[in-house]
């Protein structure tokens, strides 16, 4: 109305997906929202207790004689602890070295009391945070490990079926220097039950303008496991990491962001694509 006052229109933010499973997507959601971005949790994998507790409880029993402790995952930090036996000490923190490859199991470890002094990741400032960027860091320590005939465990994620989950390419590392690796299952991945709303709210989301926060390249296949044939050229993805970027593609995704997995980096690339 000419001469009136006119009530300023603000844009509807654009939904953004967390697909990370439940445990993890409330903190993720809530900081995304912070920054005035319209985060939904939609987890797409599912975590479990180890399916072998045994083999978590024999780890637990034979701690000192590892001079360094991989967690692959915060996952992996959380389920480790749970399944401590009754009676066994804590990890020797003054004698072994806690290695991660991000800052979400770097946080989960000083949650359980582990000194950040003792835990080793990426430098700062790596352009990306994976097995590789710690292995950068590690390598002087890898080589006294293999003089000393030391021994190193990786704690880590199982599949669907049980089997060990996830890249391998540390621990052939480590074998290849000359450093002896044990591994053990503390969690399963599964795929996640999902209610008919949120089937349907997936499918919306392939082309509504809707961004896909991807952490797992497992969360992209149970995507297309429960919308098999769905055309997602339409929709945008943040992956954080290339390795999930390539399969976000291939999953017909047209366009994909690459960010860093912390939450400042996740925001920035999100915002830059809405």
């Amino acid at each position: 109305m000419p001469g009136g006052i006119q009530t300023p229109q603000h844009p509807t933010r654009t939904k953004v997906w967390v697909t990370r499973p439940l445990e993890d997507s409330a903190v993720w959601v809530d900081a995304l929202n912070r920054a005035d971005i319209d985060a939904r949790a939609l987890p797409l994998m599912a975590i479990g207790p180890a399916p072998d507790p045994h083999a978590m409880a024999v780890a637990w029993q034979h701690l000192d004689g590892y001079t360094a402790v991989m967690f692959v995952s915060a996952n992996a930090v959380r389920y480790f602890w749970q399944g401590q036996t009754a009676g066994v000490p804590p990890i020797p923190w003054r004698l072994a070295r806690a290695w991660v490859t991000g800052p979400g199991t770097r946080a989960a470890l000083r949650k359980v009391g582990v000194p950040d002094g003792q835990i080793d990741g990426p430098v700062p400032g790596a352009s990306q945070l994976d097995s590789e960027a710690l292995w950068a860091n590690v390598a002087p320590q890898v080589e006294g490990l293999a003089a000393r005939n030391q021994t190193v465990l990786i704690v880590r994620g199982a599949d669907a079926t049980g089997r060990m989950a996830g890249r391998d390419w540390l621990a052939q590392q480590l074998i290849q220097a000359g450093v002896k690796v044990d591994q053990v299952v503390a969690y399963q991945r599964l795929q996640p039950t999902l209610s008919p709303a949120q089937l349907q709210m997936a499918a919306q989301g392939a082309s509504d303008g809707s961004i896909w926060l991807f952490s797992n390249s497992e969360a992209l296949g149970h995507l297309q496991q429960v919308l098999p044939g769905q055309d997602w050229s339409q929709a945008k993805a943040v992956a954080t990491h290339p390795r999930i970027a390539t399969h976000a593609r291939a999953a017909g995704f047209a366009h994909v962001a690459i960010a860093q997995p912390d939450r400042e980096s996740v925001a920035a690339s999100i915002k830059s694509m809405a």
